[in-house]
């Protein structure tokens, strides 16, 4: 108790609210610790002081402050925020939610140390009577003609090329086998030379005008193709240039698809017949839809909870929000975009995503405010499942997998996730829910 009381007089604080979300400590650390810090902090730097004349560890304290200067001060502070925060922190009960923000003035041997603290913390919620919560879920149907429509896109990706006879002329459907040499000027330039491509007229895979400027031609015949790069072309050297593409078409293919029946069922894979492909492909459908329409629900009443809700968002959590989605962006987009566009796309997401952002933000700090109300917790059974549900996902050995999260620290992540799914089942379990067919309720 003794040392308690001591420690309680050589920090001191006040707090002051700056909001319900920010927090000010003025924060007073006695002469006596900062006199302890400097002593300590002489003592490390003699350790690994080298001056010529004295032996290592005998350097005298007026050489060492003449060596390290301001260097000397800095980290005298360092040792005496680093000590005194958590107990200024304690002792004012609070608990922030992201490093705290330090301003101080230099610290001096003999003297008072002071400094200030803006620590952000999370809100009080109140959250309404989740009885009186609706949301809505979309009914999950399947139309019989949907069915064909992807059966259809089976057939299409089944399909099998058949090569016409020689004097086919080629129309939009037809796949070339294509030479070709690009120049500028009359000179190759990088990349626009290839052998054997195969290109499907219509598909657009092109240049805007080169697909087209091989409509009606033949197997065997040279065409001389005449095109410019657009103006926003991903190469800025060939950009808005004008080109010319000597190309020869080797051959013509026509898309043959396959029958529809028990024969082109086998042939999809482990199927009896056509209609066990059917009843598969709605039961797919199904399945994409009702989770979908779970997702739309859970979204709904995460609308209707933050609307019935009004509290502070700290301002960090949003920006680190925000961050963490730029990131994501560009690890999507790295290697698929020019450089340029990557650039302008993650500073547009910068300027523009701040609302969506804080909206995330407060989405999952309502769910956390869920799950504390109904003692909601992920076991460590629930974590290693999710684990293994991970590890057959992404084709990885189970143990890999939990050495891996152990390795890497995922295990709170994936207990906050566990902890989220679970606190919107507890919304969906005492919320209303309607079923909705498009934007119209249906009645029960």
């Amino acid at each position: 108790m003794a040392e308690q009381a001591t420690a309680a007089r050589e920090v001191r604080v006040e707090k002051i609210v700056i909001s319900p979300v920010v927090n000010e400590l003025s924060i007073e650390v006695s002469a006596g610790r900062v006199d302890a810090a400097y002593e300590r902090v002489l003592h490390e730097l003699r350790k690994g002081a080298r001056v010529k004349g004295f032996r290592p560890g005998k350097v005298p304290t007026h050489v060492i402050k003449q060596i390290y200067g301001p260097q000397l001060g800095e980290e005298v502070e360092r040792v005496l925020v680093n000590q005194s925060l958590p107990e200024a922190v304690e002792q004012a009960e609070v608990v922030p939610v992201v490093e705290p923000q330090i301003e101080a003035e230099p610290p001096a041997a003999g003297q008072t140390f002071r400094y200030t603290a803006r620590i952000e913390v999370k809100p009080a919620i109140e959250l309404p009577d989740l009885a009186s919560l609706s949301g809505s879920r979309p009914i999950v149907k399947v139309d019989p003609a949907e069915v064909l429509v992807e059966l259809e896109r089976l057939r299409e990706r089944q399909a099998s090329w058949i090569e016409e006879p020689e004097t086919t002329q080629a129309a939009v459907g037809h796949q070339l086998a294509i030479d070709f040499t690009g120049t500028l000027d009359g000179v190759a330039f990088e990349g626009g030379s290839a052998e054997g491509v195969e290109l499907e007229l219509g598909s657009g895979r092109m240049i805007p005008g080169f697909e087209d400027q091989l409509v009606g031609a033949i197997s065997g015949e040279s065409r001389s193709l005449r095109i410019t790069f657009p103006a926003e072309y991903g190469n800025a050297k060939l950009a808005g240039q004008a080109a010319v593409f000597a190309t020869k078409v080797t051959a013509i293919k026509r898309r043959e698809l396959p029958a529809l029946d028990d024969d082109f069922a086998k042939d999809l894979g482990d199927f009896e017949n056509l209609d066990d492909v059917k009843r598969k492909l709605q039961e797919s459908i199904e399945a994409q839809r009702r989770s979908a329409s779970d997702r739309a629900l859970e979204r709904s009443l995460l609308d209707e909870l933050v609307t019935r809700t009004s509290f502070e968002v700290p301002p960090t959590l949003v920006a680190r929000q925000l961050e963490s989605q730029a990131q994501q962006l560009e690890q999507q987009l790295r290697g698929r975009l020019p450089e340029g566009d990557l650039r302008m796309r993650l500073a547009q997401l910068r300027e523009e995503g701040w609302d969506d952002a804080k909206r995330r933000v407060q989405e999952a700090l309502l769910l956390e405010s869920v799950a504390n109300r109904a003692t909601l917790a992920a076991s460590e059974d629930e974590i290693h499942a999710r684990l293994d549900e991970m590890a057959a996902s992404q084709g990885f050995d189970a143990k890999l997998m939990h050495d891996l999260a152990k390795a890497q620290g995922w295990h709170a992540a994936i207990a906050s996730e566990i902890v989220d799914r679970k606190a919107l089942a507890h919304l969906i379990e005492h919320a209303r829910i309607v079923e909705i067919e498009g934007e119209r309720e249906v009645e029960s």
